[in-house]
């Protein structure tokens, strides 16, 4: 074999000199496949998804509930206002196996956010009194709902999850106020405030009841709202429904359904200070149980006084109304009752409060002090007594009134207080009452009047027993018998001539007639001037007066049988 073709290039044969051209080798390059495409640009794309969730990948968080209800490890999404912010990636229990452990990794673009102030959720269907929320997880599951914490907070790796939503977001502008209340009724987390029937913010949140009884409610109200609220203004509730019966009759007040269902405050501002700052949100409020409560208690011009009772004051309670010529000028503040040692007695001091707006001075106001007005007051008859202010209810209420020939009294202080005085009303009057009638009945001589009573029977028992009463009524016996047997025979009698007077009546007639005729042919015969014709018509009048006083007695007894015992009545005014 020749060194050209023991090469084994395959490159091209080159002329030798004298003799067959020689074999030259050539390189040839190899090209691309581009089948390599697609492993280079999936390993380039799971590159930038590794780059992309490694930047992307926040801190990781631990988050306390007392379930894991429809909670999954790798599933389940964190939210916030509908963008998936973190993936719960495990679920564990905690040591003391009373609430599980759920640690979510959540994405960097919250995680300055992670401060105190943030709260975690989890959303489910929810049906409340006051609303429906949650129904979208029906379909969906369930999802943990978060709400970030303000940027300038500290950072916070753990957090105790809310089993209710919260009632307010850390972006719904607002205030937080907080309120004291004897009870609440049907309030609850959630339930609305409203301000002129407008629904403002809803009650966040009540403390336990304190030793006292007092508890304290954190409502919010949201802008501009909250401005409105003052160092003066006032809170009552609304819950339910108010039923009033006055001479306007049934009055029914509600101030909207989801406040009869979930319960609802209310609130308002006195014109008088709405002048006034804005109340800082240290601000706190007493919430009363009525409209009424609430302006009798933050009136500001509102004089107490103290009135002592005697008597019961059953159905007198704190809030009772305080009237002046039947019209509320005040309220009731507290009864209690309390022992006097000097009298050695029980008494009931009661505090009211007047409000001298309700009262109208159409030449102002007098100028001379509280203390001679009221003793001024006292000297013309101002008295305090307990009043009925429903008979179904058995209320009662402090009435304040001028009696004229009331006892004379003085005004007295005790302490800083006012003591007005005070006559027997209500159950007193009526024990009163009850007393004098007892007395009177008392006094009356009964017994007297028994023994009077029992001798008058006893004389007209032995009067009924006599032997003249007894002939007496055997003598009557007698007569109505014979009286019997008289209308017996009259009857029988009568029968016959009854039957027989229209018939003589008829045969009168009918004389009368032919009588009549035969004076016609006298008048022929002798001339109407005749003596004959005269004595004629003369016995024919006489004839026809007798058949109609025949004709009258028939009907007359027709009518009046009784006339033939007892004779003719009416003086003859019947014929």
């Amino acid at each position: 074999m020749s060194p050209a073709q023991g090469n084994g290039s395959g490159g091209d044969e080159a002329p030798r000199d004298g003799g067959a051209p020689a074999l030259v080798a050539r390189r040839h390059h190899r090209r691309f496949g581009f089948v390599w495409l697609i492993p280079i640009v999936a390993v380039l794309v799971a590159g930038y998804l590794g780059w992309r969730t490694f930047s992307d990948r926040g801190p990781l968080v631990e988050v306390t509930f007392q379930s894991a209800d429809g909670l999954t490890a790798g599933q389940t999404p964190v939210r916030y206002k509908a963008v998936q912010v973190g993936t719960v990636e495990r679920v564990s229990l905690e040591g003391d196996l009373k609430r599980v452990r759920i640690a979510i990794r959540m994405t960097n673009a919250v995680s300055d956010r992670l401060t105190e102030g943030a709260k975690f959720w989890v959303v489910r269907p929810r049906l409340t009194a006051g609303n429906i929320s949650g129904l979208e997880t029906i379909v969906s599951g369930a999802y943990i709902e978060f709400d970030p914490g303000p940027a300038e907070g500290n950072d916070l790796g753990a957090f105790t999850g809310l089993e209710n939503p919260p009632g307010v977001r850390s972006d719904e502008p607002g205030r937080v106020f907080t309120l004291h209340a004897r009870r609440i009724g049907s309030l609850n987390r959630g339930s609305p405030v409203f301000f002129r029937d407008v629904n403002v913010g809803e009650i966040l949140s009540y403390d336990p009841p304190a030793l006292d009884g007092q508890i304290t409610l954190h409502a919010f109200v949201r802008a501009p709202y909250d401005g409105y609220l003052r160092e003066g203004s006032r809170f009552w509730n609304t819950s339910g429904v108010q039923v009033k019966l006055g001479a306007e009759g049934i009055k029914l007040e509600l101030e909207s359904a989801r406040a009869l269902l979930s319960g609802g405050i209310a609130f308002d501002t006195p014109p008088s200070m709405r002048d006034q700052p804005r109340a800082p949100d240290s601000a706190e409020y007493t919430l009363y149980d009525d409209l009424n409560d609430a302006i009798s208690a933050t009136s500001p011009e509102r004089l107490t006084f103290l009135v002592y009772f005697e008597g019961s004051v059953r159905g007198l309670a704190p809030g009772a109304p305080v009237t002046m010529r039947g019209i509320r000028i005040g309220s009731v503040q507290d009864v209690h009752l309390e022992f006097d040692k000097n009298s050695a007695k029980f008494r009931v001091p009661v505090h009211i409060a007047i409000e001298p707006d309700r009262i109208s001075f159409p030449a102002g106001r007098p100028a001379t002090e509280v203390r001679a007005f009221v003793d001024e007051a006292v000297r013309q008859g101002l008295r305090a007594q307990l009043s009925s202010a429903s008979l179904l209810t058995g209320q009662m209420l402090v009435a304040l009134d001028f009696l004229p020939d009331a006892e004379p009294a003085q005004v007295r202080m005790e302490g800083d207080e006012i003591v007005l005085p005070s006559v027997g009303g209500g159950t007193d009057n009526i024990m009163a009452a009850a007393s004098e009638v007892a007395g009177k009945l008392q006094r009356f001589p009964i017994e007297e009047i028994g023994r009077n009573l029992n001798n008058a029977l006893a004389s007209v028992n032995g009067l009924v027993g006599g032997p003249d009463v007894r002939n007496a009524v055997r003598a009557l016996s007698s007569a109505l018998a014979s009286v019997q047997e008289l209308t017996r025979n009259a009857n029988a009698g009568l029968g016959p001539l009854m039957r027989r007077l229209p018939g003589i009546a008829d045969n009168l007639d009918q004389a009368v007639k032919r009588a009549n005729a035969a004076v016609g042919s006298i008048e022929q015969g002798y001339g109407k001037d005749s003596e004959v014709n005269r004595e004629m018509s003369r016995l024919l009048d006489q004839a026809t007066d007798t058949a109609r006083s025949v004709r009258l007695l028939s009907d007359y007894l027709s009518r009046h049988p009784e006339a033939l015992v007892r004779g003719r009545v009416n003086g003859g005014s019947e014929r």
